[in-house]
């Protein structure tokens, strides 16, 4: 059952606001969607380490508003040895500063975008493959 959301401060939604926030917008996918991603796993930081961002050629934690991290459902499929779970990470300062950037979008809906962006990688989608599907809609 979905919550009524409001945050206690409008203006800074802390990392627990967009944990909920992302706990909600996956439970708003298609069952057979939520199966198929298997045992990933949510997490929420304020933003993305230095290591993180020097790997991927950032230089500035706004620049990366989530990270998918570990093999797609494809290659968790294929591999019978030990793999760690897949995580999907939210990085609060990014989500929230493009959300108010934008002011045309609600904080659900930048939240939920990133989320399903992230677990199109992790359904081994490219992100030209998501770039076509949301044009698509």
């Amino acid at each position: 059952m979905m919550q009524n959301f409001a945050f206690t401060n409008p203006r800074e939604p802390s990392l627990d606001d967009l944990s909920l926030l992302a706990d909600e917008a996956f439970a708003r996918l298609p069952e057979p969607f939520r199966v198929a991603c298997g045992r990933v796993v949510f997490r929420v930081a304020e933003g993305a380490d230095p290591a993180t961002l020097h790997g991927l050629g950032l230089r500035h934690p706004l620049q990366l508003a989530g990270l998918y991290r570990g093999a797609s459902v494809r290659a968790d499929l294929a591999n019978s040895g030990f793999l760690p779970p897949p995580e999907v990470w939210l990085y609060r300062a990014a989500i929230v500063n493009e959300w108010r950037a934008r002011g045309d979008v609600s904080l659900e809906d930048m939240v939920s975008h990133v989320l399903v962006h992230e677990i199109g990688h992790h359904m081994g989608l490219s992100d030209a493959d998501m770039e076509r599907l949301e044009a698509e809609a």
